[in-house]
């Protein structure tokens, strides 16, 4: 039994910007402050960490309370914006194709593992309709630190399946480095796809197990687990 635990922006699709566009919005309308995000990186980092350091960039006190406030206006502005035209928002290639393919196979259980919080990442997929393809996954609501999430990931799988899988069963898909490198301390298999803002080079000299420039030749990325 395969656990192919996916990331969503860069790897499955492309928000269109609406998910930096939701976040400052939401600060705006809390702080008064405008753009709080600018400067501030992103990629392959989870939404809890992104909020911290815009509040301190801004200088204001960091609250836990301020968290749940904070939430709640961005996944109002979030869907808000995705029903807006974005040129840029799509999804990414091999998709949802590649999912059908894995959700049609009895041998694999695919998941997220994902910088977003939970309800952001139902909105963004739900858009896309691609929510449908996924059985559990870890969240930033689970751990601000990315590289903790993946045994919150494999305790939902022991909980929905009633089995532990092995490590080396254990992929993380993503399109950064820091998906890659959130896969080694739990021993699973890290495979890299160049749709981000990463280059191939890049990802290349973060060393996941496997590398692609995309996910269009399907059956390029099936042969990793046929071929085992």
């Amino acid at each position: 039994m395969k656990i192919l635990l996916f990331d969503i922006d860069g790897t499955l699709i492309h928000s269109g910007g609406s998910g930096l566009h939701g976040m400052s919005q939401a600060f705006e309308e809390l702080y008064g402050i405008p753009d709080a995000f600018e400067g501030i990186p992103v990629s392959g980092r989870t939404d809890t960490l992104i909020f911290q350091d815009a509040i301190l960039k801004c200088g204001l006190p960091w609250r836990e309370e301020e968290l749940e406030r904070y939430q709640e206006r961005y996944f109002i502005h979030l869907a808000a914006d995705m029903q807006r035209p974005r040129p840029k928002r799509r999804l990414m290639p091999g998709f949802p194709e590649l999912l059908e393919r894995l959700h049609a196979l009895p041998q694999f259980h695919l998941g997220l593992l994902t910088g977003n919080w939970h309800q952001a990442a139902e909105i963004k997929l739900r858009y896309f309709d691609l929510w449908k393809y996924f059985e559990f996954g870890a969240f930033s609501d689970d751990e601000s630190d990315r590289n903790k999430l993946v045994p919150h990931a494999l305790r939902r799988v022991q909980e929905k399946y009633n089995f532990v899988p092995h490590n080396h069963d254990v992929y993380v898909i993503g399109d950064t480095p820091r998906d890659v490198a959130c896969a080694r301390p739990h021993g699973a298999g890290a495979i890299a796809v160049a749709t981000g803002d990463y280059s191939f080079a890049e990802l290349r000299a973060a060393a996941p197990d496997y590398l692609f420039q995309d996910f269009s030749q399907v059956e390029e990325f099936l042969e990793i687990f046929l071929a085992e």
